[in-house]
């Protein structure tokens, strides 16, 4: 033990400075290498390349980024909770800006943008700069006997450099790797060797398909990935929005139906109320009483049913909004009576001007067409195969620097260049050729779907168009027949007032008023969400930063 610490006492104070300077190298490189980091470098890089291919027409930048999931305490996050207002009253608004922090299927697609960005990293690394370094200590203790035997030694051995590939033209394919190594002996022979070493080959085309073309269709087809994403995702957001904004109404409506039914119910107490007392002075008989109290009870039954189904509703949307089902939360009354205040509208052009607006500006229909775009361009790569197959190599290889100390001059005039040629004659393309009719039958393929996409677009756009119209005069209806539900209720209260109403005609008057408002409601909740998907299909529907709309036409 005593001899090996004094071997180590033999070790120069420059020996221990370089095993510490080594370390320490070690040691920071682990910590700029800590997870942490390497999720702040995607995130940069990601959201760099999605910003570069957000196009001013797929909508406005918003809503995409994801959670930090290595640091879910961040100051930045918000709690779902803090977003709910004291009072527990949520307008559409604040709905819809829930629901786009939070909703976990939005979340989902904000991740599949992200790993298709990520996915463009991997592609465009294989063509950029790529940094490697080792750094290697050893000691050795030699207590053999005989020439070239005791003897100990430490040396670091550190090596650097640089690789690229690069993409020219058609298909020609371009690598170049420079190292430089570094050893230093620190004790017995204190000896220092760098040296540097270049290599490199380029690939011409001259028939047919090399690995540069595949190369170049595996980063192009991961670009044009990312545009598709990009789309995907801002349809996905107006889908959506419109989503959240049916869902909403639809409670609203719910509510309404409760308020409608516990109205009617309150107005067949005082008519039970009154027969009772008829009863008692003999002015009706008991039955009449009693055919009364049995269609309150009804009524009693229904206002319960609705409750439920209100209650079901709400804790549905809740979910929808990504609150816990508990949550105790209503839903702001005040934006049905804002949608009675607007009432109905119609667009301002044409059904055949909405067609062609919808065609030059669906995300999902731009999606489809260079789909079919990149399909040809498949195609016209496995033509290339069948035929011919002619390939030039250049290469240069063990260009070093002269021994010793002196790394800095590569002795071009001692390397090693070659160059060559290989065919391939096309005596057998069965793989080929499958592959080639595979591709043609699925550009045939997308050929055909991309036509029948046209037209379920231009079919969408006609239904939503009829359906604006068709709710629109629904409710034009529906407030007719809601005035004539109610003075056919103020008629039988006159009616009873006098002792000359008749049970049945009441239940019926009654009924008729209940069906006339949840009508009314329902055709105005209606023809709002067929404005909005109306909005939707023709592509001029527009989601803001917050999660709300704007209409554009421009």
């Amino acid at each position: 033990m005593l001899e090996k610490i004094c071997m180590f006492c033999k070790f120069r104070p420059v020996t221990l400075l370089c095993w510490v300077l080594g370390f320490a190298v070690m040691l920071g490189f682990a910590g700029a290498c800590s997870p942490e980091y390497h999720k702040a470098d995607a995130d940069k890089e990601v959201y760099q390349i999605i910003d570069s291919k957000w196009k001013d027409d797929f909508g406005i930048k918003a809503n995409y980024t994801i959670s930090d999931y290595n640091d879910p305490a961040s100051p930045n996050d918000i709690e779902i909770t803090d977003l709910i207002p004291e009072s527990g009253v949520i307008n559409l608004q604040q709905a819809v800006e829930i629901a786009t922090k939070f909703n976990r299927n939005y979340q989902s697609q904000k991740e599949a943008l992200y790993k298709s960005a990520l996915s463009l990293t991997g592609e465009r690394y294989k063509y950029a700069l790529q940094w490697f370094g080792t750094i290697d200590g050893a000691y050795v203790d030699d207590k053999g006997t005989g020439p070239g035997h005791d003897y100990d030694d430490v040396s670091i051995d550190a090596s650097g450099g640089v690789d690229k590939q690069s993409l020219f033209l058609d298909g020609v394919l371009f690598n170049v790797g420079i190292m430089i190594d570094w050893t230093r002996f620190l004790t017995g022979d204190p000896r220092t060797t760098l040296e540097s070493f270049l290599s490199g080959d380029v690939t011409v085309p001259l028939l047919g398909r090399v690995a540069g073309r595949q190369a170049r269709e595996e980063l192009t087809q991961a670009e044009r990935d990312v545009l598709y994403a990009i789309r995907t995702f801002n349809r996905y957001r107006k889908d959506f929005v419109v989503d959240i904004i049916s869902g909403y109404y639809g409670v609203l409506q719910r509510r309404d139906t409760v308020d409608i039914t516990e109205a009617s119910y309150k107005r067949l107490i005082d008519t039970t109320n009154q027969y009772k007392m008829e009863v008692e002075v003999g002015q009706r008989a008991p039955s009449e009483a009693d055919e009364a109290m049995q269609n309150l009870l009804s009524a009693e039954n229904k206002l319960v049913r609705d409750r439920q189904n209100y209650e079901q509703a709400l804790d549905v949307f809740k979910i929808q909004l990504s609150l816990p089902t508990d949550a105790n939360i209503v839903l702001d009354q005040n934006e049905l009576a804002a949608l009675e205040a607007i009432g109905i509208s119609q667009p301002d052009y044409t059904e055949a001007e909405a067609i062609e607006m919808a065609l030059a500006r669906r995300l999902d229909l731009a999606n489809t067409k260079e789909r079919l775009e990149d399909s040809a361009r498949k195609l016209e790569l496995t033509a290339d195969e069948l035929g011919v197959q002619l390939d030039l190599t250049g290469r240069i290889d063990d260009i070093s620097s002269p021994p010793g100390t002196d790394f800095s001059r590569l002795q071009f005039h001692e390397g090693t260049y070659s160059l060559a040629f290989a065919t391939d004659l096309p005596f057998d393309r069965k793989d080929q050729r499958n592959k080639y009719v595979r591709e043609l039958i699925d550009f045939q393929e997308k050929q055909r779907s991309y036509d029948e996409y046209i037209e379920n677009v231009k079919l969408g756009v006609r239904e939503a168009y009829r359906n604006l119209a068709e709710t629109a005069e629904s409710y034009r209806i529906q407030k007719v027949g809601l005035e004539l539900a109610q003075r056919r209720v103020e008629e039988q209260k006159l009616r009873l007032l006098y002792g000359r109403a008749v049970i049945r005609d009441i239940m019926l008057s009654n009924d008729d008023l209940v069906q006339a408002q949840n009508e009314l409601t329902g055709a105005l909740v209606s023809h709002t969400t067929a404005k909005m998907r109306f909005f939707r299909d023709v592509g001029i529907l527009q989601v803001k930063p917050d999660g709300m709309w704007e209409q554009r036409t421009q």
